[in-house]
């Protein structure tokens, strides 16, 4: 059930890459300009990212740049790099990553933010709501989980032609049994998480 579906000026936050082994964390913010946003009318069901294709996510993808264009919505996303990660934290990061987002939304006019699991805004944006599995119930939470994912894996894909050797066009930075060998094999990249490999080395 859509509790906030019909809200203008409702902004969704959701965050992808928290758990691959290389690459960036990705937040994004996703404000609903219009109540009029016809998502229930597209062909692909709005579900969280995760549980859609590579091609319906970049078909949602496109459909919302054409909102965007036309004034109805807009999103920011940020991504944090693997270096940093390092440095502060995945949980910092994100925090990092979710302010931006939402500072580069450059809007005092929303009524309601809600963020996926277990996500907070600064202190500043007052009125927000954390929903557990929020991008599978809320439309602009699960608008978020698409533009982000769509956003990240489109980085990786352009990182593969850097690093062909590492097919991060397949796994997009997680830890799969071939990524694992190819580290074994070639060693790390920038774009790996040192401290999410500590056990092999």
């Amino acid at each position: 059930m859509f509790y906030y579906s019909g809200m203008k000026a409702t902004i969704g936050i959701d965050e992808v890459g928290r758990g691959p082994i290389a690459g960036p964390v990705a937040v994004a913010a996703f404000h609903f300009k219009s109540k009029n946003l016809k998502f229930k009318a597209f062909p692909i069901p709005l579900r969280d990212s995760k549980k859609l294709t590579r091609i319906q996510r970049e078909a949602w993808f496109i459909q919302i740049k054409v909102w965007q264009k036309e004034g109805k919505c807009d999103f920011k996303v940020t991504m944090i790099s693997a270096s940093t990660i390092d440095r502060i934290g995945i949980a910092p990061a994100i925090r990092r990553a979710l302010a931006r987002s939402l500072y580069g939304l450059k809007t005092k006019h929303y009524r309601l933010i809600l963020l996926d699991g277990g996500l907070k805004a600064p202190q500043e944006f007052k009125n927000q709501k954390t929903i557990i599995k929020g991008d599978e119930k809320e439309p602009a939470i699960a608008l978020a989980s698409i533009v982000a994912k769509v956003t990240r894996d489109r980085h990786m894909r352009w990182q593969a032609k850097k690093f062909p050797q590492y097919s991060f066009e397949n796994h997009v930075g997680y830890g799969t049994r071939a990524h694992y060998a190819a580290i074994r094999k070639h060693g790390l990249t920038p774009l790996h998480r040192k401290t999410f490999l500590s056990k092999l080395f």
